[in-house]
């Protein structure tokens, strides 16, 4: 009965139960917190080398050895990954295994094991955890320290009676202090006399008040100078008591003082400089509101700046212009645009002169701020009034005489004609007794030639002109020479002239199509006209890229060649000539020369005399 109730217990308490019985260590009782342990699959009877369960080998061998010694043996937390439903590896469990052999009738021989297993799972755990965070905290510890020990600062812990606790080594650095030296006996002394009173006392009502401090004294250095230095703390609270430690650090603010002393002393010459300049100086907020106006301002405006406010600028312009003026002013405020313009301004005497008003904006570590400025150009804007009226006048006089010019020419042409068609009609109906008969028909019909040539060349000259201003479009080289040469065909094919074109390297060009003409036009009939009376033209036409990827035409010669001055650029006047044996104006160059000059671009030559020329055309100039 007695052992019936015991097998009750033992079957119901939390820790595993199991006797194991002779050398085989055969199943015996095994109450239900061994048979989880165990496993399902053990079996009352069967020997645990058959039926292991969970247990280990190596705790197999161990209970083998128990039973051969009679010796108990204890195992703490001993891991065993016990499995889950569905035979899947569980969470790792530790249990407290106790080992005590079995001996019957108080005999000595052993024959069997008692099996005690007492899950301590959550200790083992708990211990693990506590383990894994003392070396965390160990390690954090050992990165703050580091961290404190390398940054440029001097770090410190201070306890409620003023006691320093600890210094990092840069206080050692900085003050050439030795280690063994007392630290709150020296720190005192090193803060500079002006400073020393009002530290100590500053620091005492921050610990009895229980609170942080921030403030600046100098401290003495290594070298003997004092260098001013921030020192900040705050305390190290744990509530409900009174903090007990402050942790703070001294960081090294001289440089930035200085600084900041320059800056003032900056700040002050600039205001004095601002002053003494005879124009309205202002700066703004960020948001558009004017909170300074040199002293010119208050002499223009006749007001103070307490009067003229924070817009006082605008309400100085024209009213016409006010509202243009502020709507200009709200959209560079919102976009951070600069702001530009020309307006009137009132001065003190009532009289509104011109101004251009500047403002541009500002971002330092201070902020954002606008800074403006109002320039007189009143003189300068009347003066350009005055020549633009002048240019006008002279534009539209340039304009009457190149009318006058082509219009001349124009009805000049009329009574050349007539002169023309008298004199073939007194040359084939007239007979003279003179022997210089011949020459002088020849000389008459040469002056007609040359009028008619100089009256044609005038005209060419102001229509080429007039087109200067052509709208550029991207033309293909070849065809426009093509068309060039097909009106220059009859001479061609008069002089025999052989034509070389190559615009492989730049066949393209954004010029004006009529200039572009223009200019092939005169450079080919010049080559064609100029040739040699000893060999046949031979004209190359060229266009390559510069250095700096502009394009360039070259036209090259082998005719009559020319006389040059001594420059890479030579100017060419009109009407002027070196060849007066060929029929001609001397415009063609003239013009070829103020058609490339007048787009960005310049005209170069090469030239010997009895061997040809080389006109290089730069269209535009880098």
């Amino acid at each position: 009965m007695r052992e019936q109730q015991l097998k009750d217990i033992l079957r119901h308490m939390p820790a595993g139960v199991a006797t194991l019985q002779g050398p085989e260590l055969r199943y015996g009782f095994v109450n239900e917190a061994m048979q989880e342990v165990l496993g399902a699959s053990v079996t009352e009877g069967f020997p645990i080398t058959e039926c292991p369960g969970t247990l280990p080998a190596d705790l197999l061998e161990v209970m083998q050895e128990v039973y051969r010694r009679g010796q108990p043996y204890v195992a703490k937390a001993y891991r065993l990954a016990l499995s889950s439903e569905g035979d899947e590896p569980g969470r790792p469990r530790y249990f407290d295994i106790a080992l005590e052999p079995v001996r019957e009738g108080g005999g000595e021989e052993v024959t069997g094991l008692l099996l005690f297993a007492v899950d301590v799972t959550g200790q083992e755990e708990a211990r693990q955890r506590t383990h894994e965070l003392a070396i965390e905290t160990r390690r954090l510890d050992t990165r703050l320290r580091v961290l404190t020990e390398t940054v440029p600062q001097i770090t410190f812990t201070v306890d409620a009676k003023g006691n320093y606790e600890y210094v990092s080594p840069q206080w050692y650095y900085f003050t050439g202090q030795p280690p063994t030296a007392d630290l709150n006996a020296m720190w005192p002394l090193l803060i500079h006399p002006d400073d020393r009173l009002r530290i100590l006392y500053q620091t005492d009502a921050a610990r009895t008040a229980g609170i942080g401090w921030s403030y600046e004294y100098r401290l003495r250095r290594h070298d003997g100078q004092y260098r001013w230095v921030l020192s900040r703390a705050l305390p190290e609270l744990h509530a409900p008591d009174k903090p007990v430690f402050w942790h703070g650090a001294l960081t090294e603010v001289h440089d930035q003082r200085e600084l900041a002393e320059a800056l003032r002393r900056g700040e002050a010459e600039l205001r004095f400089l601002a002053d003494s300049i005879p124009e309205l100086i202002w700066t703004a907020t960020a948001e558009g509101f004017v909170d300074y106006y040199n002293q010119y301002s208050e002499e223009y405006s006749g007001l103070l700046s307490k009067d003229l406010g924070p817009t006082g600028w605008i309400n100085l312009l024209h009213p016409s212009e006010q509202a243009n003026a502020a709507r200009r002013w709200v959209h560079s405020i919102a976009t951070g645009e600069s702001y530009e313009g020309l307006f009137r301004m009132r001065r003190h005497d009532e009289r509104f002169r011109w101004h251009i008003i500047r403002a541009r904006q500002l971002t330092d570590a201070r902020g954002l701020r606008w800074f403006g400025a109002c320039t007189d150009v009143d003189d300068q804007h009347r003066l350009r009034e005055v020549l633009q009226t002048q240019y006008d006048e002279l534009a539209r006089t340039n304009r009457d005489l190149d009318t006058f010019v082509y219009t001349a020419s124009h009805d000049l042409k009329q009574p050349l004609f007539n002169l023309r068609g008298l004199f073939d009609e007194l040359r084939r109906s007239a007979s003279f007794d003179d022997p210089q008969e011949s020459q002088i028909l020849t000389m008459v019909d040469e002056a007609l030639r040359q009028l008619d040539l100089t009256l044609q060349d005038l005209a060419a000259t102001v229509q080429d002109q007039r087109g200067l201003s052509a709208p550029t479009e991207s033309l293909d080289l070849r065809n426009v020479a093509d068309e060039v040469l097909l009106g220059l065909r009859a001479q061609v094919l008069e002089s025999q002239a052989e034509i070389e074109l190559d615009f492989e390297a730049a066949p393209t060009l954004t010029y004006g199509r009529a200039n572009l003409r223009s200019v092939l036009h005169n450079l080919l009939s010049n080559a064609l006209k100029f040739s040699h009376p000893g060999r046949p033209p031979h004209i190359k036409v060229q266009s390559n890229l510069s250095d700096t990827n502009q394009p360039i035409l070259t036209v090259h010669d082998n005719g009559l060649g020319m006389e040059l001055p001594d420059m890479p650029t030579p100017v060419f006047q009109p009407f002027t000539r070196q060849h007066p044996h060929v029929a001609g104006a001397g415009v063609g160059i003239y013009l070829v020369q103020r058609i490339i000059t007048s787009r960005g671009g310049h005209l170069e030559v090469t030239s010997t005399v009895g061997q040809g020329t080389a006109f290089s055309v730069y269209w535009f100039d880098a």
